[in-house]
């Protein structure tokens, strides 16, 4: 049944000319029919470098809307209209205006994990892998990171050199994994690398033995001539690195670490976005795409 739904999607892609965008949560049998896989920048580029004028996002909202910002000629469809990021709507953007207009010596950086709403008054955005190296670059001392307090902290522990204002938001899923979680795991696979996602609490991090971006701790395992991993990030990780590396083994952290968000998209879903029969098209106003995308461009800008 699976390779049947599979096998229509792959036929109604080609013949409708749509390109499927899977984030690296999703679940195996949905990255196998995509044509792109990765974290939510990622995607936005490749989508914004493929020539097909269709793309249907496996993922959640503000991903589809960052692609929408990037390629805003092209139709972009969210695969499930429901899968947000309780992160991502953590701040209003009137916040952030408020924040500038009492702190004007404040450069104010949103994770790309926000939505194209709180770009439109953020200055630059980062992504998990890029906040260090983007916040290093911005000539400014003075930095107001948001939402992710964590992923803040991890920043600001690496940059002493700046003064970081961090707000308490960030993503509930990883924050919710504890360090005696950690010493569980390890006492059970002693022989294990631990590979942290910098959403984890401070305490977390400390007890790593690499913090990274899913797509960095992906890449580490892979190439590392360690055999076992203990991945503290969203369990479908250790799934695919599973597939990906037979001859290693992956555990998964915590069975706290379930995004519900990324899991309600499913193979029927993408079925029924390419039919036209469901999804969730995003509509954005050419002055939220410009705005936002001013706020995408210093990131690439810093990232150089």
């Amino acid at each position: 049944m699976i390779s049947d739904i599979q096998s229509e999607i792959l036929r109604l892609k080609k013949e409708k000319k749509v390109t499927i965008l899977a984030h690296s949560y999703q679940a195996e049998e949905i990255t196998e029919i995509a044509d792109f896989v990765g974290d939510s920048f990622q995607l936005s580029v490749m989508a914004q470098k493929d020539e097909n004028p269709v793309c249907i996002m496996c993922g959640v909202h503000f991903m589809a809307e960052t692609v929408k910002i990037l390629s805003p000629h092209k139709k972009v469809i969210l695969a499930h209209p429901q899968a947000g990021c309780p992160m991502a709507e953590q701040i209003e953007p009137e916040f952030v205006e408020y924040f500038k207009k009492q702190n004007p010596e404040y450069t104010v950086v949103a994770y790309i994990n926000t939505t194209a709403a709180l770009k439109t008054v953020c200055d630059v955005c980062v992504t998990s892998s890029s906040a260090i190296k983007i916040c290093r670059n911005i000539p400014n001392k003075n930095i107001l990171f948001l939402p992710d307090c964590n992923l803040g902290a991890w920043v600001a522990k690496n940059l002493p050199e700046k003064n970081i204002k961090l707000l308490q938001g960030g993503c509930p899923i990883h924050a919710a994994v504890n360090p005696s979680e950690v010493d569980e795991a390890k006492a059970l696979h002693p022989n294990a690398l631990v590979l942290v996602h910098p959403e984890c609490v401070p305490s977390v991090l400390e007890k790593a033995d690499f913090i990274g971006s899913t797509s960095e701790i992906m890449d580490f395992a892979k190439k590392s001539n360690a055999k076992e991993f203990i991945i503290g990030t969203e369990i479908s990780i250790a799934e695919h690195l599973a597939y990906a590396c037979p001859d290693k083994r992956f555990y998964a952290l915590s069975k706290k670490l379930l995004c519900p968000n990324m899991k309600l998209t499913s193979l029927p879903d993408v079925l029924n976005a390419l039919k036209g029969e469901g999804g969730l098209e995003i509509e954005m106003d050419e002055q939220t795409i410009q705005k936002a995308s001013k706020c995408i461009n210093a990131m690439i800008e810093l990232g150089k």
